[in-house]
């Protein structure tokens, strides 16, 4: 199957769409037992969401390197993950769709959201010949997703662990048997356009 270069694949319904972080305990568990990241949380900082499940155990190795033992799913509005990528500057300047560096420059300093495309991951975490989004929040974005995007947080660290442990036993087929099930996220034009999707 063709997967088109730069395309968003996620769990989403009609009105939400499911984001991933990973944290230490000490963050994860009162932000699971308060349902919204509260102290030791420091909302001061840009905060980055990722729609891919294996982008994101990539990104913390199966939920085992320190300071992302905990792997938290945010079940997020939709028109709220929209309103992010509709604001959104990407991560660097790429020719052909900036008009020239100044402009990304310029957009770059105004936008609370940046989009960043990285190879997408096997089961393996092996790099594929397509890409994952990646969505760092930051100021007016953020303080939106803390406060009025996020639906529920649940805990799939024990998804994580369950699926590396299949894996370390050579079960490929049983470990992908429990990864979710993402799907192409459908992007109205304009924000593809903005955050460089391949139409």
């Amino acid at each position: 199957m063709n997967v088109p270069y730069r395309q968003i694949r996620a769990v989403y319904d009609d009105q939400t769409i499911t984001v991933y972080q990973a944290y230490p305990a000490a963050i994860a568990l009162p932000a699971l037992a308060a349902g919204r990241f509260v102290p030791p949380f420091k909302r001061s900082r840009m905060t980055w969401i990722k729609p891919s499940f294996l982008w994101m155990m990539y990104r913390c190795g199966w939920a085992t390197k320190p300071g992302q033992e905990r792997v938290l799913a945010a079940t997020i509005r939709r028109d709220g993950f929209e309103w992010a990528l509709g604001h959104a500057c990407l991560s660097h300047y790429i020719a052909g769709l900036h008009p020239d560096r100044a402009a990304w420059t310029a957009a770059a300093q105004q936008s609370p959201v940046r989009v960043q495309w990285d190879p997408e991951r096997s089961v393996r975490l092996q790099p594929l010949p397509h890409r994952s989004v990646q969505i760092g929040l930051g100021g007016e974005a953020a303080e939106r997703y803390f406060d009025d995007w996020i639906v529920r947080l649940d805990d799939v660290t024990e998804q994580a662990h369950t699926i590396r442990t299949r894996l370390t036993a050579s079960n490929d087929e049983g470990a992908a048997a429990l990864l979710p099930p993402e799907k192409p996220y459908p992007l109205p034009p304009p924000i593809g356009e903005r955050i460089g999707a391949t139409p």
